[in-house]
């Protein structure tokens, strides 16, 4: 009679969590915080409602235009510029860094990033998988709010000139400011892994995002201008140049090309120092 061996129950391994599960996990950890509903809808209303604002008064400003002044002769104004107001934008970078650094810092000041570690020792996949969720989250209310401005704007605007979505530059400034939003939550988690505290990781992004780019804006030397290039904000002001309107643009402007570049390169950037820092760092 043959024998067979039965394996042994009590030495089976648990099974590995795949990467799907771990994104529905930080799904769930993102939306189970209270703070993310809010956030997120009042700063979208928030810039929203600049950029209609914008428009708005700019409505008013060119209805008191003289209107024995022939077409084409007058104030030159750009309608695209009211759908996307830096400091609205701004705002909402702020906003996304912040969200984006507490979904890291949130678990380290809570001491929940030790049990995730110990139920998921893969550090990296934990990451990447909150990079994940935070980009398609991101993408959408980036999304919502690039189209909802520049739609509301433009319909205002309808009789000076609003813009369609099939003008020169209305397609590319929509996308790049969808993009900014997951873009500047990235550079937030980054800093929240590097960091590691409240205060600390939310001005950090503050500074990395609004502050630097601020500084670099000057063109009397060349390599200030060109460092300055490379900072997420000044590659989306390019981006989003209504290339009709032919404005002066100053010395050493970034080209579009490199504006997309700099819009790559940030979020890779951002994943792997994130990803690196939680990797080699101790708890």
């Amino acid at each position: 009679m043959t024998t067979v061996a039965l394996p042994s129950v009590t030495g089976a391994a648990e099974p590995r969590a795949r990467f799907r599960h771990l994104v529905a996990a930080e799904w769930i950890k993102l939306w189970s915080l209270r703070s993310t509903y809010w956030v997120l809808a009042v700063g979208a209303l928030a810039v929203t409602g600049i950029n209609v604002n914008s428009a708005l008064s700019n409505l008013s400003w060119l209805s008191r235009q003289d209107p024995a002044v022939p077409a084409g002769q007058g104030p030159e104004f750009d309608t695209l510029s009211s759908a996307f107001v830096d400091p609205a934008w701004q705002i909402l970078m702020v906003v996304a860094g912040s969200v984006g650094a507490l979904t890291v810092f949130g678990e380290y000041t809570s001491g929940l990033i030790r049990t995730t570690f110990t139920a998921v020792p893969d550090r990296r996949a934990v990451m990447l998988a909150k990079a994940v969720v935070m980009t398609v989250v991101m993408s959408a209310l980036g999304t919502i709010v690039s189209v909802a401005s520049f739609g509301v704007t433009q319909a205002i605007l309808r009789e000076h000139g609003g813009l369609s979505i099939g003008d020169p530059g209305a397609l590319r400034a929509v996308v790049a400011s969808a993009l900014l939003v997951p873009l500047s939550a990235l550079v937030g988690m980054a800093v929240g892994a590097l960091v590691r505290h409240a205060t600390g990781s939310i001005v950090t992004s503050l500074v990395t995002l609004i502050l630097v780019p601020a500084f670099l804006q000057g063109d009397t030397y060349r390599w200030v201008k060109e460092l300055g290039n490379t900072m997420p904000v000044t590659a989306w002001n390019a981006l989003i140049e209504n290339p009709s309107m032919g404005f002066p643009q100053g010395r050493y402007p970034a080209s579009v090309t490199e504006a997309w570049i700099v819009f790559a390169a940030w979020p890779v950037a951002a994943v792997a120092v994130m990803v690196a820092a939680v990797h080699r760092r101790d708890l």
